[in-house]
């Protein structure tokens, strides 16, 4: 456990005096959803401090889970089925309120939808996340929140624009291969078909990664080798994604070249600049989704914000849940605590993140592989701790 607070800033008994307690963490992937999460700490609190108010509001970045966050947070489950990412049909969710959806693409094209794991780097497409926006479109959304993370793609967003109306044929006529790969061989982009929708709502961008599209920090060579692509393949699928924005300024005019620089454009294997081509605007997935699940208004009944995510590391500075949750936290001046599967930020930094004291579920039980195996007990038992230290 490590104590992000300088010594004497706080008191005892003002440590002590919180009544009201809102949960806003994040998954332990591997481990606990974010509602899981929520449950476990509430339990571990109660068992300290029966008669607690505790606010859930499970919290996601945009990756994976931000649909699973909007449910939780009252908005409607819809399933529809699309496109995997190697062209298999999968049931996807999106979640909608009112004319708000919360659209997330690994829902339709992320790693887990692979069948049986198999890597495809040069194939998998993302198609099915363009039906997944159109789903929502045909549901009455006014209003697109994208959320794009985890995916298992690296095509630029050429499956998305697909599925949405746009043709990129070969020079014979016929339609380009699925995935990044067969962009080398893009002759013409037609985006004149695409759904006259997209033009009349407000489409938001969500995610914690502004990459470029191409280059040393682009898709391909930051996130192609944890989809399983081999040098030989980065070179090819960079070359392939800079082809592609080439050819679509031809049809798209200098918007197209300004997007694949633009941050974000790199986001999901460049699905990001597929869809700032759209005219998605770029926001940090985190504060989007702190806006949409109405963090403001819960945060104003609180007295304690407990945060997290299964690790606290370096990445959670760049744009994670965490950290957003900290900063609009302490903007408010509300105290946080954070949980965590593992710790690896000293006292200082979480001090400067807004973060009072993080508590580590390898604090209790320092077998990694047990504490992913019994997360939601230990978790529970990390809880109590908090509930002493700073409710009790």
């Amino acid at each position: 456990m490590a104590d992000a607070a300088v010594s004497g800033t706080r008191s005892a008994r003002s440590a002590q005096s919180a009544q009201r307690v809102l949960v806003a963490a994040d998954k332990f992937k591997g481990s606990l959803t974010a509602v899981q999460v929520a449950e476990r700490v509430t339990a571990g609190l109660r068992r300290v401090v029966p008669d607690l108010e505790v606010e859930a509001l499970p919290v996601a970045d945009g990756g994976d889970g931000t649909v699973a966050a909007a449910v939780a947070a009252g908005f409607d489950r819809r399933e529809v089925r699309v496109t995997g990412p190697v062209g298999d049909e999968v049931t996807a969710v999106f979640a909608l309120r009112g004319g708000t959806a919360v659209v997330e693409m690994a829902e339709a094209s992320g790693l887990q939808r692979l069948p049986d794991g198999v890597l495809a780097p040069l194939t998998a497409s993302t198609y099915g996340s363009g039906e997944l926006l159109r789903a929502a479109l045909d549901a009455g959304a006014r209003t697109l929140v994208f959320g794009v993370g985890g995916s298992a793609t690296t095509d630029g967003g050429a499956g998305m624009l697909a599925a949405l109306g746009a043709r990129f044929l070969k020079a014979d006529g016929e339609p380009v291969a699925p995935g990044g790969g067969g962009l080398a061989e893009l002759a013409s982009a037609d985006l004149s078909g695409l759904d006259p929708r997209l033009g009349q709502v407000e489409f938001v961008l969500a995610s914690d990664v502004d990459n470029p599209l191409t280059g040393p920090k682009g898709a391909p060579a930051v996130y192609g080798p944890q989809k399983g692509a081999s040098p030989e393949d980065v070179e090819r699928l960079d070359a392939a994604l800079g082809h592609f924005a080439r050819v679509l300024e031809e049809s798209a005019g200098a918007k197209a070249a300004e997007s694949a620089v633009s941050p974000g454009a790199g986001a999901a294997g460049g699905l990001g600049f597929g869809a700032l081509l759209l005219g998605a605007g770029f926001r940090p997935g985190i504060e989007v989704m702190l806006d949409v699940l109405g963090f403001a208004s819960a945060l104003e009944r609180a007295d304690l914000v407990i945060t997290g995510e299964g690790s606290l590391d370096e990445q959670t500075l760049h744009g994670k849940a965490p950290a957003g949750v900290a900063a609009a936290a302490r903007a408010a001046g509300k105290e946080v605590v954070a949980v965590c599967g593992r710790l690896a930020l000293p006292p200082e930094v979480l001090g400067r993140a807004g973060i009072r004291r993080a508590y580590a579920l390898t604090d209790l039980e320092p077998d990694v592989a047990t504490c992913i195996a019994e997360a939601g007990p230990i978790l529970e038992r990390t809880a109590e701790r908090i509930a002493r230290d700073f409710l009790s």
